[in-house]
This record gives C-alpha cells, sequence and structure tokens, in this order.
C-alpha cells in the first residue's frame, strides 16, 4: 500500500512538474515574441501561433499572449475577427501598465472595427487618446489610428483637433505631411475650405521644395476639387487644364480631371459641355483602371443622373439601378473579404485545435489514470483506517463498559444494605447506571444491548427490554426530586406506560435519537408521542415539556 500511495505520488509530482516547465517554457516564448514584435511581426505571429493558449494557467501569460497576437494582427492589417479575446487583456492591463494598456486598447478598438462596430473602435481611441501621462511614440501611434477612422466616417471639427495634435507629436518629416494631409481633410469635412486651401498651399510648396512630383501632382489635384467645392470653377478648370499641359493627357488622374471639368461646366450650366467631358471620364476610366473601375462608376452614374434630369427634366432609373449597383458590388466585395478573413480566423483555429489534441493525448490519459488510481488508493485507504477507528472505538467502549458492569456488581444496592448512607455515594452509583445506559444508547450495537440487557437484570427481570424501568423510576426519583412518583400521581391515568418512559429518560437528558434505542421505538414515532404528550397536558406544541413539568413541580 505505502508503495503503491509513494508511486502515485511521483507520478503526480511528474505532472505538475511537466505542467510548470511547460508554462515557464511558453512564458520564455511569448516574451521572444514581444521583443521582435516591432521589427518583425510576421515572425511574432509565427512564434505565438505555436502555442496554445489552453495551457496558460496564469492570466498575466494569457493577457499577454492575447494582447500580442491581435496587436500583430493589426500591425500586418489581417483579420481581427478571431481575436475577440482581446478585451480581457485590455482589462487585465487597464490601470496596471500604461504602454500595454494603450495598445491592447488601440488592438481592441481595431477588433471593434473589424466586427463592424465603427462607432465602438472610434469611442475606445477617444478614451485612449484622453490619458494622461502616456509616452508620446504610444500616443502618436493611438492619434494616427483615431485620425484614420475619423477621416473614414467624415469627421470634421474633431477630426481637425486630432489631426492638430498629432502633427504636433510626429517627428518623422513624411508623417508630419501625412498628419497635415489629414489636417486638410478635417477642414475640408467640416466645410472650412479656406483652411483647408492654406493648408493645402503648405502641403503644395513643401511637395515643390522636395522635389515630389507624384505628392505635387496630388496636392494639385485635390486644390482643382476645393476650388469647385467653393464655387470658384473658372479657376478650377484652369488649375486642371495647367495639370493637362505639365502631366500629359494620359496621366494617371486623366479620368479624374475629366470628370472635375464636367463637375465645372454643370455647375455652370453648360450640360453639353459637362456631357463631353463625362464620356471622356467614363472611356478613360475603363482604359485606366480596368476591372477596377467600379469607385469611379459609383460617382460616374450619379453625375449621368443628374445631367439627364437637366437635359430632359426626366430620372432615369438606369443611371439609379447602376449607382446602386456599383455600391452593392463595392459591399459584396467588402463582405467577400471580410468572410475570406473569418474562414482564415476559423482555419487558424482548427489547427491549432489540432495541434493541442495531438500534444495533449498522451498527457490527458496519463493525468486521467494516475488521478483514478490515486482515488481508488485514498478511498480503500480511509475505508481502512475508518474500519480500525471504529473498531478500536467499539473496544474502548466494551472496556469501559466491562469496567462499569464490574463496579457496579462490586457495589451492593441500597435495598441490600442499608449501612450506605451517605446520599452522595449513592447518587453516584445511580449516575453511573444512567452512564452507562446513555452510553449503550449513543452506540446501539448488538453486543452492547446484550451487556445492558444484563446490567439491568442484576436487580431485577427487564421482561425482554433493554432496562428495567421499575429500577430506572427508582433512580429518577431519587435523583430528581421525586420526580416520576409526582408525574405518575398527577397524569398516571392520562398519560400512557410509553409516554411515561420518554418523559423519564427526557428528564434524565437523554436525545430524541436515544430514547428511540432504548424504548426500541423509531425516531418519527417518539416525535408523535411527545405531541401527544403536550396535547395530554394541555400545554403549547414547541414549548419544553421537562420545563413545564418540573415548574407545576414547583408549584
Amino acid at each position: 500500500m505505502r508503495n503503491l500511495i509513494y508511486l502515485l505520488t511521483v507520478i503526480l509530482a511528474f505532472v505538475v512538474s511537466s505542467c510548470s516547465k511547460s508554462s515557464s517554457r511558453h512564458d520564455r516564448e511569448i516574451s521572444d515574441a514581444e521583443d521582435i514584435m516591432w521589427s518583425d511581426a510576421d515572425s511574432a505571429l509565427r512564434m505565438l501561433e505555436s502555442i496554445d493558449p489552453s495551457e496558460l494557467a496564469e492570466d498575466s501569460s494569457r493577457a499577454k499572449y492575447h494582447y500580442l497576437v491581435a496587436y500583430g494582427h493589426m500591425r500586418r492589417n489581417r483579420s481581427m475577427v478571431g481575436d475577440s479575446l482581446i478585451s480581457f487583456a485590455h482589462d487585465y492591463y487597464r490601470g496596471k501598465d500604461v504602454v500595454r494598456g494603450v495598445r491592447s486598447g488601440m488592438a481592441f478598438a481595431w477588433y471593434k472595427f473589424w466586427a463592424g462596430d465603427t462607432p465602438g473602435a472610434i469611442a475606445m481611441l477617444d478614451s485612449l487618446v484622453g490619458l494622461p501621462d502616456v509616452p508620446d511614440s504610444i500616443m502618436v501611434q493611438t492619434l494616427r489610428t483615431r485620425v484614420l477612422l475619423g477621416a473614414a466616417e467624415y469627421q470634421g471639427r474633431e477630426l481637425v483637433a486630432l489631426a492638430r495634435r498629432l502633427e504636433s507629436l510626429e517627428t518623422d518629416s513624411i508623417r508630419k505631411i501625412e498628419a497635415k494631409y489629414m489636417l486638410l481633410t478635417g477642414f475640408e469635412y467640416a466645410g472650412e475650405i479656406d483652411s483647408a486651401l492654406c493648408v493645402l498651399d503648405e502641403l503644395v510648396a513643401y511637395a515643390r521644395q522636395n522635389n515630389w512630383g507624384d505628392r505635387h501632382f496630388q496636392f494639385e489635384v485635390a486644390r482643382a476639387q476645393l476650388l469647385t467645392e467653393q464655387g470658384r470653377n473658372a479657376e478650377s478648370d484652369l488649375l486642371v487644364g495647367e495639370i493637362f499641359r505639365k502631366a500629359g493627357p494620359d496621366n494617371g488622374a486623366a479620368d479624374w480631371l475629366h470628370f472635375q471639368y464636367a463637375i465645372n461646366a454643370l455647375d455652370n450650366g453648360d450640360t453639353g459641355r459637362a456631357s463631353k467631358h463625362l464620356a471622356m471620364a467614363d472611356s478613360l476610366a475603363v482604359r485606366l483602371r480596368g476591372e477596377d473601375d467600379a469607385y469611379f462608376r459609383s460617382y460616374s452614374n450619379l453625375l449621368h443622373a443628374i445631367l439627364d434630369f437637366k437635359q430632359t427634366g426626366r430620372v432615369k432609373l438606369m443611371h439609379i439601378n447602376g449607382l446602386n449597383n456599383r455600391q452593392s458590388e463595392r459591399f459584396n466585395r467588402l463582405e467577400a473579404s471580410r468572410w475570406e478573413s473569418e474562414r482564415g480566423a476559423l482555419r487558424q483555429q482548427n489547427r491549432a485545435l489540432a495541434l493541442k489534441a495531438e500534444s495533449e493525448h498522451k498527457t490527458v490519459v496519463i493525468l486521467i489514470i494516475g488521478i483514478v488510481a490515486l482515488l481508488v488508493v485514498a478511498g480503500a485507504f480511509w475505508v481502512v483506517i475508518t474500519r480500525r477507528q471504529r473498531e478500536r472505538e467499539n473496544e474502548e467502549r466494551i472496556e469501559a463498559l466491562q469496567k462499569m458492569v464490574d463496579e457496579y456488581k462490586s457495589v451492593p444496592s441500597a435495598a441490600q444494605e442499608p449501612e450506605i448512607k451517605d446520599s452522595s455515594a449513592l447518587r453516584s452509583v445511580m449516575l453511573k447506571q444512567l452512564g452507562i445506559i446513555k452510553m449503550v444508547a449513543e452506540t446501539p450495537t448488538e453486543q452492547n444491548r446484550e451487556m445492558l440487557r444484563k446490567i439491568s437484570s442484576i436487580d431485577g427481570e427487564t421482561n425482554g427490554e433493554l432496562v428495567d424501568w421499575e429500577n430506572l423510576y427508582k433512580i429518577t426519583d431519587n435523583l430528581y426530586s421525586g420526580f416520576h412518583a409526582t408525574l405518575h400521581n398527577r397524569y398516571g391515568d392520562v398519560l400512557s406506560q410509553k409516554e411515561e418512559q420518554i418523559i423519564v429518560l427526557m428528564v434524565a437528558g437523554f436525545s430524541t435519537k436515544e430514547i428511540s434505542v432504548i424504548t426500541g421505538q423509531t425516531t418519527s414515532t417518539i416525535y408523535v408521542r411527545k405531541s401527544s404528550i403536550r396535547k395530554k397536558l394541555g400545554m403549547p406544541e414547541k414549548d419544553d415539556i421537562v420545563g413545564f413539568l418540573l415548574n407545576q413541580a414547583k408549584n
């Protein structure tokens, strides 16, 4: 038995040690992934994919794991639909670790965006950019994300304030220009075209100064659009003509430039010129963009509908359907991309589950066998210990009973030995008798019952019962001031013999269970008889029978 217990203990210790080593190894791998996340996110993600998160027992390890996985997906612009546990990581780090708290919050916001909750993502980012004591290097990343989402939601004045703050924190010149361009977007959405043009002048000057051909071209196109937005159509046409002169008629934005010509002409009421430039824009879009011209056509169809209404006074359903179809097509592409991302996330989860099942199968089997064996041994050990304890207790009770019997036999009864006149000695003998009876009632084995019958039959016949009731009544009268005699004289014609026996045992301090053993009745029967006694004595159901009778005896 001892050898088996020792073997099981060794097995369990080995399993626990293995789990501890595995957990320690995972902690090191997660820390290594965090170290390279900022320089090589793909390698960091591969390291994290080799870890089964269900093996991470500590909240700190689990939070770090889910934070890094989600942050890596965000950095690589991968699907985040499977990163719902980033909420657990953010809750863990919030208020404890400023850097990880902000970065996990950014990842949580990006997860919300992927899940279709853009307002929730913006609210999360707003809570982060309002935090105090955040390092500029961390805050600038949060502001970039917040400004991008704000622009996607066509925010105006709110976006202006955020873009200005972002520009002040950026240290890289390229990043500063990007922040200034977002400031331009904010002014445009806010309807502050003059401010937008001022910012655009700065951008054009910077691009010209640094020989940024592509950016200079982009900013000039944006200027033409802003001039049209401000109603300065002639200036917009001149600028578009200047762009064509410098960049050629087949430049990369030729379709959009002809589209700008068409809008200016339409604003001036020249529908013929507008139709001509719109047709050229449509032709160029097909040639320049091929199958990827859906975005352009969503604008073109709207302008066609406006032109037809201007020329004919009617709205053609064809153009409305075309506009709707372009939007539906774009939406379906986005949905298809999202579904593909979700499928990719599910495939990753399935691979992780397969690896988990393969790596843990043997360990689980060994652990189950060890636990079952330990439970069996522990159960057997408990049964053996319990039996030995009971045997020891029974032996002690038998020895005590035998000693009481010997002492009781050696002491002559009061009736036989009149020379015993010391009331304390007599009381001691009677209490011993009651103690013997009570001990048997507590442990009612057949051996104890037989011994009690022998004790009770020393002074008289028991008539098959456990005790000699006449002798017990005498003991009660001597110990409790004639209690039984008073009870019998006053209520003998009302109470039954069984009820008198119950009351006498109650006076002697016996419990309901002990009374049931001595009288040979069930405990439920004893409760019923107690209720009957209360009724016969004319007392309330909940009152104490012994206390009631003792008070009556005093009175």
